[in-house]
């Protein structure tokens, strides 16, 4: 995953801003190689179908689009995407040094790239979509990043992003009996009062309505929202888990597709 985006600024002896540097907690965290950095294979594969429809086949007259993955992990969820994109040139990009030595093996080009400081190592307009999965929740500043995805693509260029859904079907139960959402945390080194047992560096969750009008609101028109799965969920409910994806609002995973204006 890409490093938590954008820190305060903080002011120079000289007067001047500089850049503060992430948290040195916040980047052993993402250093770790015991924190997850995969996400569930049908989320990805949901999620690069809506990406293949909206490029098309490589054919005559259409050549392959630059498709990158920013936070790409440990490359599992390019590789299943490289499967659906057949033709498109993918690129993984991601901040951690421990994820892109994953990633290597699975995915053909891994760039290490951030998203604060000097920005991701593309040209302005270059890409033609990004994947953006499972990224904006372990973010400090959404905002700066969306920018810098905005920079990257293409006009007209597609971002499809996911997060968990703050909204799940299964959190609204959870907060009614006052107990902690799932996929939210409160420390990056224990869990505190939700289900399960490992910590993996949620600074943020959305429902689908905040979601869309933040993408909304930084420069995109979205296109289509749709859900997806949690792979977590216990066996006897993931029929339900499935079936809920038909209504975003309260699926486990957030799917939005939207383009740059």
């Amino acid at each position: 995953m890409t490093a938590p985006a954008g820190s305060h600024p903080q002011r120079s002896p000289t007067g001047r801003t500089a850049p503060q540097e992430p948290r040195p907690g916040l980047r052993d965290f993402y250093e770790n190689p015991a924190v997850p950095v995969a996400s569930g294979t049908e989320r990805a594969l949901r999620q690069a179908r809506m990406l293949a429809a909206a490029l098309g086949p490589v054919g005559p007259g259409r050549p392959p689009a630059t498709v990158l993955d920013i936070g790409c992990g440990d490359g599992s969820a390019a590789a299943t995407a490289a499967r659906v994109l057949a033709g498109h040139r993918i690129v993984g990009v991601d901040w951690s040094q421990d994820a892109l030595r994953r990633a290597a093996p699975r995915i053909p080009r891994v760039v290490r790239g951030e998203l604060t400081d000097g920005g991701l190592p593309f040209a302005s307009a270059g890409a033609d979509a990004v994947l953006f999965s499972e990224v904006i929740e372990h973010l400090v500043d959404p905002d700066s990043a969306l920018e810098e995805l905005h920079r990257v693509l293409r006009p007209g260029g597609h971002l499809l992003l996911s997060t968990p859904n703050l909204a799940a079907w299964y959190n609204r139960g959870l907060l009614l009996a006052g107990v902690q959402p799932v996929f939210s945390e409160v420390s990056l080194r224990r869990i505190h009062g939700r289900p399960g047992r490992q910590v993996v560096g949620h600074l943020r969750l959305c429902t689908a309505r905040a979601l869309t009008g933040f993408v909304a609101a930084s420069g995109f028109e979205v296109v289509r929202v749709a859900g997806a799965p949690f792979h977590g969920v216990p066996r006897p409910l993931r029929p339900l888990d499935r079936a809920l994806c038909r209504v975003p609002s309260l699926a486990s995973i957030l799917l939005v597709h939207a383009r740059r204006v």
